[in-house]
């Protein structure tokens, strides 16, 4: 069900919104990135990895590695998968998905390409981007009932405001 649907003017509050995410996040947590190549997804993962692994100064893309993992004193290990390289749905049980499921927090590039695999109770963040416009991305939050309590309320108006056509960014 969607939750939120916001309109975001400037890298600054992409990762904004990466670093408000990151707040809300637990072990088992699940964020499915969708949107096209060039959306913003590998730098909203960022900024949510710089959040809760600020230690971390090399973040790099998993494009060619499919999964990269980082260590965090506070949520555990979070794993950060690209699928846009997976050859075949089943092909990511080899990375260990399963088990990062349950016990990391995982942000994932292009879920589509995990066709049925993706579980229930992810937080899909669907970037819609198009540079033929002014460069806004429209994002949109939907998850299941559980995110909509967790996440009801925490997206206060001022911050709504400050990611939405803030052109000082």
């Amino acid at each position: 069900m969607k939750i939120a649907s916001l309109t975001i003017a400037a890298l600054a509050a992409t990762k904004r919104l990466g670093r408000f995410l990151a707040e809300q996040l637990m072990v088992g947590d699940v964020l499915a990135l969708q949107g096209a190549l060039g959306a913003g997804k590998s730098e909203l993962a960022r900024a949510i990895i710089q959040q809760v692994c600020p230690d971390e100064t090399d973040i790099p893309s998993p494009t060619f590695t499919l999964v990269q993992a980082y260590e965090s004193d506070d949520n555990g290990s979070l794993l950060h998968f690209d699928l846009y390289r997976l050859a075949e749905p089943g092909d990511v049980f080899e990375l260990g998905i399963e088990d990062a499921f349950v016990e990391a927090v995982c942000l994932i590039e292009w879920p589509e390409r995990l066709a049925g695999y993706l579980p229930d109770h992810a937080l899909t963040i669907e970037i819609d981007y198009d540079p033929a416009t002014n460069g806004d991305r429209e994002v949109t939050l939907s998850g299941d009932a559980a995110w909509q309590k967790r996440l009801n309320g925490t997206l206060p108006d001022k911050m709504v405001v400050s990611l939405s056509k803030s052109r000082r960014d």
